[in-house]
């Protein structure tokens, strides 16, 4: 592999980021405007291109909050603040998503405050519905958890100074979403219709990118029996890259499958995932989920992942990724790096 300088880093930077920084906000735009389009085929094709132009920003925000795109954080956090609002994830804070994920990474843990299965057994009509919804593809679970992260101020006790800004922003982005509603419904319809595909293909690769559950410590300090271990984290860590044969489609979700090599270490940018993966395992290793064994499990377990989808007879670590090389897990949900909850 080369090595990294920093001259090369910063080269390979604007290049790679600049190209996926003008990729989203080209599509975000162009995608826009094509829903105005008195065409059907024209308003499918700016659907996808809006959809994928939020992808691509959402993992941009990830990237920002690993410091990976500038060499200062103050210019990572500001470019983090812009992505946000275009993948729709701006009513809390940019320091509260990177925060949560950071103590993702650093807990070797799924670190939250919103206890879901809990609410779902609290509410079996809510639950129903979800499950009705989910097995024809709606991701309800996720909805549910993106109109808490709207009103995260007034729903998370801990976050009630942030309470003027949230205010301000669903203000904001709920008078423009009224208005397109009002003036011009199809046209709303299909922006809520790309948000659900960025919301499908983020909760998509993140399902089954690790084996455990959910811990209730994001406001505690407690610590993570886990902490600082390497060697349990890169075992209950899978990575689901698009395609091993095709490197240039991983580029669609910004090389996210590559997940084992992102944890080995966070330092390194998307665009050399890749060669950290062939470090980490070889050439023609096996140490990761095959592409129809990911859709197989999204398909058949659509239902199932919403709730209890972890006992103590659940494969892990080895077993686990045995398991899903042949579909069958259950695979995790509603785990987007985007809710800091």
């Amino acid at each position: 592999m080369v090595k990294i300088t920093q001259n090369s880093y910063n080269k390979q930077s604007l290049i790679y980021n600049g190209g996926a920084f003008c990729y989203a906000l080209i599509s975000y735009t162009l995608g826009l405007y094509g829903l105005f389009h008195m065409n059907l085929i024209i308003n499918f094709a700016a659907i996808l291109l809006l959809s994928h132009g939020m992808i691509i920003a959402a993992y941009l925000v990830h990237e920002c909050a690993h410091n990976l795109v500038f060499k200062k954080m103050q210019h990572n956090t500001f470019f983090g603040k812009f992505l946000v609002w275009i993948c729709g994830a701006s009513y809390g804070t940019y320091e509260d998503i990177r925060y949560k994920h950071f103590r993702h990474h650093v807990d070797n843990d799924d670190v939250v405050w919103f206890d879901y299965e809990a609410f779902f057994r609290k509410h079996p009509r809510i639950l129903r519905l979800t499950q009705i919804l989910e097995w024809f593809y709606i991701p309800v679970h996720d909805l549910i958890m993106h109109f808490i992260m709207v009103f995260t101020s007034f729903v998370i006790p801990q976050r009630r100074n942030q309470r003027k800004r949230n205010l301000l922003v669903i203000l904001t982005r709920g008078s423009l979403f009224i208005m397109l509603t009002i003036y011009y419904p199809q046209v709303a319809f299909f922006y809520i219709l790309a948000y659900l595909i960025m919301m499908t293909v983020l909760r998509f690769m993140d399902s089954i990118q690790h084996d455990y559950s959910y811990n209730l410590t994001l406001f505690t300090k407690e610590r993570s029996p886990r902490k600082g271990d390497f060697n349990w984290e890169q075992e209950h860590t899978f990575s689901n890259p698009i395609s091993m044969n095709i490197p240039f489609l991983n580029w669609a979700t910004l090389n996210f499958g590559f997940h084992n090599a992102h944890h080995a270490d966070m330092s390194i940018p998307w665009y050399k995932l890749p060669d950290k993966h062939k470090e980490l395992f070889g050439e023609n290793s096996k140490r990761h989920v095959p592409f129809l064994s990911q859709l197989k499990i999204f398909h058949k377990q659509r239902v199932n992942r919403i709730i209890d989808n972890h006992n103590e007879e659940s494969p892990t670590g080895n077993d686990y990724l045995i398991a899903a090389r042949k579909a069958e897990v259950s695979g995790g949900n509603a785990a987007s790096f985007l809710t800091s909850f």
